[in-house]
């Protein structure tokens, strides 16, 4: 299986969600680190990811590989994190045939997300763990 994490800005939540993929998944998952800016991808590697490219069109062609693609809501979001996440990005995820697994996070001041349970972030990632998981049996 080949998973694609994706995350912008610091990398601080697509490191997270490398590390416990780490932690709960076999050796032989394939985790691609893809960050919109080399600190994202660096922060993401550091976790473990087997492999990292920086960039629009990086992470455009990555997601034709993945399976499975991961990140914050905003990652399918135009201009989402702060530009970072520009139109061509969030049409490479959506149109992708991998399954998408985004947690509810979105740093947007003009989209509010209603019925979604309120939960820390960590839990948050760890249920995308757990559906990762059921995923790869």
């Amino acid at each position: 299986m080949n998973i694609a994490v994706v995350d912008g800005m610091g990398g601080g939540i697509g490191s997270q969600i490398i590390s416990l993929l780490r932690q709960d998944l076999p050796a032989d998952i394939t985790i691609y680190a893809l960050g919109t800016n080399s600190a994202a991808t660096s922060a993401m590697m550091k976790e473990k990811a087997n492999k990292g490219a920086t960039g629009e069109n990086a992470i455009s062609f990555a997601v034709k590989k993945a399976d499975v693609i991961v990140g914050s809501l905003g990652i399918v979001i135009p201009n989402s994190m702060l530009g970072e996440i520009t139109p061509r990005i969030t049409e490479a995820i959506a149109s992708s045939d991998a399954k998408k697994i985004l947690i509810p996070i979105i740093d947007n001041e003009d989209i509010t997300l209603l019925g979604m349970e309120k939960k820390p972030l960590f839990l948050a990632i760890k249920d995308a763990i757990e559906k990762i998981k059921e995923l790869n049996q």
